[in-house]
Formats: structure tokens, sequence, C-alpha cells
């Protein structure tokens, strides 16, 4: 019994030895991460993580995910942050990070997407709910751009691209009324406003 209780606290010491030398390499992967991206190598940034990568870490996968984005390949960035995402699924860290690679790409389909499943998560999130807004805005679909322009505005009702584009909004759905006041409350904000005052001279 004495041998197995010494044979076990052998095995436990190596075991914690291991893990501590393995975190070491890892600290050790993400420092020289950072220093190479200081410099914009950004190729040897990422061979940083080849000897430590654990395709499990959400760290690592969220690291690289934006180290492929400075390296212009998107593909393998989005990829890396779908893992991160994957990991943690009630994180909303990645799905920004992946908004920021599809934005460059210019794929409004699935920022569309992400944005409904951050606010899934995050139902509130006031520059989710803003920009959600916006896509269906350009869209021309005002119905759908107002629901979440309304969201982003009752939290930050004095707050100027909340008031403006609410305030147009309501102009293109005809809401010349609930226009004009928001319209009057960007002019608060901000006197003299261009936008404001060609709204309030087209409900004129």
């Amino acid at each position: 019994m004495k041998n197995l209780k010494n044979v076990l606290a052998l095995f436990i010491f190596l075991f914690c030895m291991t893990l501590q030398a393995q975190n070491k390499e890892i600290a050790a992967a993400f420092s020289s991460s950072y220093e190479s991206e200081t410099a914009k190598k950004y190729e040897t940034a990422i061979a940083a993580f080849n000897t430590v990568y654990d395709t499990n870490s959400y760290e690592m996968n969220l690291r690289l995910g934006w180290l492929y984005y400075l390296a212009g390949k998107t593909k393998e960035s989005i990829s890396y942050y779908q893992k991160a995402a994957t990991i943690m699924p009630a994180a909303t860290e990645p799905k920004w990070a992946i908004i920021t690679v599809y934005t460059k790409l210019e794929n409004w389909t699935e920022i569309e997407k992400i944005y409904l499943s951050i606010l899934k998560l995050d139902a509130k999130n006031a520059t989710a709910n803003y920009n959600l807004g916006l896509i269906y805005y350009y869209r021309k679909n005002y119905i759908e751009a107002k629901k979440f322009f309304d969201v982003s505005l009752n939290q930050t009702p004095f707050g100027y691209n909340y008031l403006l584009m609410s305030a147009w909004t309501n102009y293109f759905l005809g809401n010349k009324n609930n226009a004009s006041i928001l319209f009057n409350k960007v002019l608060l904000y901000a006197p003299n406003d261009a936008s404001a005052l060609e709204g309030l001279g087209l409900i004129k």
C-alpha cells in the first residue's frame, strides 16, 4: 500500500511539473506573438503557436483568428473565430470579431445572421440593435429597421446616431410627426445638423 501511495505521489508530481512546463510554453507563445504583431510580422506571430496549439483552447483560437485577419487571410480567420465561438457558446466576443472580418468582405448577409445571434445572447445590446437596424434601413426595410432602432433609442434617448436614424426611419414610414420631433432633438444635440435640417425641410 505504501509503495502504491509513493507511485501515486510521484505520478501527481510529474503531472504537475509537465502541466507547469506546458503553461510556460503557452505563455511564451502568446508573448512572442504579441511582439511579432507589434513588429507587423503576422506570419511569425501565427507560427509562435505551432508547437503549443490546442484546438480546444478558446484563447488560442481567438488569438489566431485575430492574427490571420491581420495577415489578410480572412477564410482562416473566420475558421478560428468560429472554433472559439463553439468552445464558448455564451460568449459574444468571437461573434463581434467575426463581424469585423465579414465587414471587410462586405458580406452583409452573414453579418445580419451574426447580429441576430448576438441579440439572442444579449437582446438589449444597443450597438447590435443599431447596426442591424442600419442593415434593414439601407435595404429600405423600414419596418424592421424601426424595431431595432427603437431598442437603441430607448436606451440612449439623446444619442445622435440613434436619434437621426430613427427620425429618417419614421419619415420613410410616413410617421411625419414622430420624425419631426426626432429631427428637432437631433438639432438640440448638433445645432445646424445638415441631415436633420434636410429632414425637417421635407416635412414642411
